[in-house]
């Protein structure tokens, strides 16, 4: 969420992750494999109807959540592209997974929508941020923690709903990680909006004293 120029590429002392401006690198070719694989999921499950196919897709596109981010970090190719493409591919997999569900009653509309809203609100923040010249705040490891536990409840809720011999198990375990994600989103959400409020009257601020 700096205002600051892009800094070079080159790992800080210590270790610190540095974000750089390349766009050809291996983690970001990676996020852009998870971008194909959302519309790929949709076809699968929604239009052939082929289940089995489409949680496998699910699962390597949702399990892979940690990958991008690892090799970066491992490789020091931390990028601006890398931090807007990560979250971007978490966020379409959460939101086609849920509409897709939706639409074919895996999951109750309930819950659908308890998670669109939380998206709204975070929409709002940014919007409001944006103007004050922020970009999207830096990812919280709560919400990362909360994708996560999304990302790994819906192919078990779909294995549920496919396969009647694992149903019962499948939908326990589906259904506990999908409640705690929904959980810690929104306590993730309302931590990116205590943050934006904060930049937002720190930068009033400043402008009030500027002008006094």
């Amino acid at each position: 969420m700096s205002r600051r120029p892009a800094p070079s590429e080159h790992p800080a002392p210590g270790g610190a992750a540095v974000v750089g401006d390349r766009v050809l690198t291996v983690p970001n070719l990676i996020s852009f494999v998870r971008l194909v694989g959302v519309p790929l999921f949709l076809y699968l499950f929604l239009v052939v109807k082929a289940d089995v196919a489409a949680v496998v897709v699910l699962a390597v596109g949702g399990t892979s959540d940690w990958v991008d981010g690892w090799i970066a970090r491992r490789l020091h190719q931390v990028s601006r592209l890398g931090e807007l493409l990560d979250p971007l591919a978490d966020r379409l997999y959460i939101l086609a997974t849920l509409l897709a569900f939706t639409a074919r009653e895996v999951v109750p509309w309930q819950f659908t929508a308890a998670l669109l809203a939380r998206e709204l609100l975070l929409l709002g923040s940014l919007g409001v941020l944006r103007r004050y010249g922020y970009g999207p705040p830096p990812v919280h490891y709560v919400g990362k923690t909360a994708t996560f536990l999304l990302l790994a409840a819906f192919p078990i809720l779909l294995l549920a709903s496919a396969a009647e011999s694992v149903a019962t198990a499948a939908g326990a375990i589906g259904w506990g990680l999908a409640w705690w994600g929904l959980v810690l989103y929104w306590v993730a959400g309302a931590m990116y909006v205590v943050q934006a409020s904060r930049l937002v009257r720190a930068m009033r601020a400043r402008r009030a004293g500027a002008a006094a």
